[in-house]
């Protein structure tokens, strides 16, 4: 399928029935498609970020999409709503002290996979750090001394099912404590992930 039937097929997975005035409709989709507009369409598309889920086969299918547009932070993107959608969305707010271990920038983009305590422990009762990827929301990168709303993709979804909103964790690097995040948000898998 080529890119226009491909953003074509994904946004009749967007449900009008729960659309707002303010939210994308697929005449927009269209309206951009029949412009030759493909990226804006694209991006309308991957926007989505309330009311309920979409399909597996939506993030999927814009994923393609991007990737023969050659547009890495899309496809990144796409990808990673796929792996939300089959395990589930945390996020959170994290915080990274200027005076941190880490004196660069945290990526945005889901490159990076620190450990994290999230609680768990060894049976001698030292810390068992558990994996995931974090991806800054609507930033490039994190600075020291800053702080904003991140997405975690875990290495091990069923390690991170206890976590509540408000709760609070560590992000590590190295020996000290990098970082430290409070959950905003955990939603289990869509159903049809």
């Amino acid at each position: 399928m080529d890119v226009p039937g491909l953003l074509e097929a994904a946004s009749l997975l967007v449900p009008e029935s729960t659309a707002t005035d303010d939210d994308l409709t697929v005449r927009d989709v269209w309206d951009c498609l029949a412009q030759d507009d493909w990226e804006f369409a694209l991006n309308l598309l991957e926007e989505h970020r309330d009311g309920p889920a979409l399909p597996l086969a939506f993030w999927e299918t814009l994923a393609d999409a991007a990737g023969r547009l050659r547009m890495r932070r899309s496809t990144a993107w796409c990808h990673w709503r796929a792996y939300e959608t089959r395990h589930g969305v945390i996020r959170a707010e994290l915080s990274l002290p200027e005076n941190s271990p880490r004196r660069t920038p945290i990526p945005g983009h889901g490159v990076l996979r620190p450990v994290w305590d999230i609680g768990h422990r060894t049976p001698t009762g030292d810390t068992a750090f558990a994996i995931a990827s974090l991806w800054v929301e609507g930033r490039d990168a994190l600075e020291p001394g800053e702080r904003a709303s991140i997405r975690l993709a875990p290495l091990t979804p069923s390690l991170w099912g206890h976590l509540q909103p408000g709760q609070r964790f560590t992000m590590h690097e190295r020996r000290p404590v990098t970082a430290t995040a409070t959950v905003l948000e955990v939603r289990p898998a869509a159903a049809d992930g």
